[in-house]
């Protein structure tokens, strides 16, 4: 007889793993689809110094110790995409190449990607210079020139941000109107030390171990401009593509639905559309998107699988 589990849960980035270690210890049946590419975005960032309890931490060396925490309680983990989940009747069946996984809820916490340029460069100097988080690396940016490439209210919070802490800001955007909400862009217009760079595209990011400036077009015509540092801000893709039954906002991210006993009390803050499934960190978040807040996200989606087991008799 197949096992089924309380819990799937679906990522293995900060969201996915906290909830992992509240689950295993709350005593439920626990399994973390982790993914082929495990860890989420901080397997991608090289040091973090906002996480609390770490004043300085690689993004890698950061998860492992997650994982290494979350295995350490016997969770069982495979590194293995999903493809697909059926959300029609429970227990829910998740398919894994040709392997189905069933349980009695789901926590969904696939997180986001960043949407970078796709340029020569981008990907060869992202942690060298190359950023899509300012608020993350600012820091490392203090009294240099930086770039901020986006037209949205991203960018210009992105651009806000930087312009803290360099003397130098120039936001770059490909069309000759910023899609920003006006009190944003009146906002950053107000910052003497940012500039704005209307119609024009980034081309190729220039360096080898550092970034060291970006080649820039405009009507044809192309130039150099020397940069420490560029943050990408032109969105990210919530990897939602497999969630089938699903209810998503227009961005693409996972609807959360708050409710309320009759009491008024907060009875769920992550549930989705489905009764039984749970959200959590960036899949759903396209405001905060730190590794913190998806970690907390990760500990409320536990809290709520654990509440609804014990509602529904499953405990």
């Amino acid at each position: 007889m197949e096992t089924i589990y309380d819990v799937i849960i679906l990522g293995s980035g900060p969201a996915g793993l906290t909830a992992a270690i509240y689950t295993q210890r709350f005593g439920l049946k626990t399994i973390v689809v982790a993914g082929r590419a495990w860890g989420g975005q901080l397997m991608l960032t090289t040091d973090v110094e906002n996480y609390p309890g770490f004043a300085k931490i690689q993004g890698p060396e950061l998860m492992k110790r997650m994982r290494d925490q979350v295995e350490g309680l016997g969770v069982e983990i495979l590194d293995v995409d999903f493809s697909k989940i059926d959300t029609t009747k429970q227990p829910y069946m998740v398919t894994t190449g040709d392997k189905t996984i069933e349980s009695k809820a789901v926590i969904m916490a696939t997180g986001a990607d960043t949407r970078w340029l796709g340029v020569p460069g981008e990907e060869k100097l992202r942690g060298h210079g190359v950023s899509s988080c300012a608020p993350c690396d600012a820091f490392f940016f203090r009294g240099k020139p930086v770039a901020v490439v986006g037209g949205g209210d991203s960018a210009m919070e992105e651009a806000q941000v930087i312009a803290k802490v360099s003397p130098d800001v120039v936001l770059i955007h490909r069309r000759d109107k910023f899609r920003a909400s006006q009190a944003m862009i009146d906002k950053v217009s107000s910052m003497k030390n940012v500039r704005f760079l209307y119609n024009t595209q980034v081309v190729e990011m220039l360096g080898e171990d550092k970034l060291t400036g970006l080649l820039l077009e405009r009507d044809s015509k192309r130039w150099v401009l020397p940069r420490d540092g560029v943050f990408v801000a032109i969105g990210l893709n919530p990897n939602t593509k497999n969630f089938t039954g699903l209810e998503l906002d227009t961005h693409g991210y996972v609807k959360r639905y708050e409710s309320r006993a009759e009491t008024g009390v907060l009875e769920y803050f992550t549930k989705t559309n489905v009764p039984g499934i749970f959200t959590a960190g960036d899949v759903h978040d396209a405001r905060y998107k730190q590794a913190v807040t998806a970690a907390a996200f990760g500990c409320m989606a536990a809290l709520d699988v654990q509440r609804y087991l014990a509602m529904k008799g499953y405990l």
